[in-house]
């Protein structure tokens, strides 16, 4: 790689980075369509912004080639996790940790493991993380501090995501409490749960090529999760 490529490409990083950190605030101080439809309009504009920089599809993960190869795997991800999100949910002991007030009604859950989560969280985040990001990343860094680094970024990009995490869950409540301190550790066990579901995510599309992968695969985990609530309720 010569010395003007690089600048090159950490420019883009650079671009990169400083969209999402925007996207991240403007999705949370918004309100109403517009908190709707920062991320998605994010996912498109970094997407833009990739192909403008130089990277192409196979980079994204997103060619022909790349999709097929990501099939099986987004199939077994699917089956895997909703098996486990099955079997936590029938067990008492793990039930009351699905016990999101977010999604005590099953038509709501439903909504948002079918039409909410793919559109608004699983799709963009995986086309701006593990598409552009990790394929910035991948020109300037070599695998293994693409998927750190990666991982990094997609568990301070839940910070905000999480404040309020204990208050609205249940068998978070009864574990941590309800204060600033729960909130806070709350908070911080977001950011290092999701930064290893970010390192799994980077694994999955380095060793599958594809960004179909960690689409399923994150999907899975957040759709069954929605469901494992409004399942939960409903036995409880």
């Amino acid at each position: 790689m010569t010395g003007s490529s690089r600048r090159h490409d950490a420019a883009l990083l650079v671009v990169v980075v400083a969209v999402l950190i925007a996207a991240n605030i403007a999705a949370h101080r918004s309100a109403g369509v517009l908190a709707v439809v920062v991320i998605p309009v994010a996912a498109i504009v970094l997407l833009l912004v990739a192909r403008l920089g130089g990277l192409d599809w196979r980079e994204l993960g997103l060619s022909r080639a790349e999709l097929r190869a990501g099939i099986a795997f987004a199939v077994a991800s699917v089956i895997v996790v909703a098996a486990i999100v099955s079997t936590a949910v029938a067990v008492p002991a793990t039930r009351d940790f699905f016990l999101s007030d977010r999604y005590d009604d099953t038509s709501e859950a439903l909504l948002a493991a079918f039409v909410v989560i793919p559109l608004q969280t699983v799709i963009p985040e995986e086309l701006m993380f593990r598409g552009v990001l990790q394929g910035t990343l991948g020109r300037l860094c070599g695998p293994r501090a693409t998927l750190v680094f990666g991982a990094i970024a997609f568990g301070l990009w839940h910070i905000l995501s999480s404040t309020g995490l204990t208050g609205g869950n249940e068998g978070l409540s009864d574990v941590l409490g309800s204060g600033t301190a729960a909130q806070v550790v709350g908070i911080a066990g977001a950011v290092v749960a999701t930064g290893v579901a970010g390192l799994v995510l980077g694994w999955l599309r380095q060793r599958t090529t594809s960004l179909l992968a960690p689409i399923a695969l994150h999907w899975a985990l957040n759709a069954t999760g929605a469901i494992g609530a409004a399942v939960a309720w409903n036995v409880s």
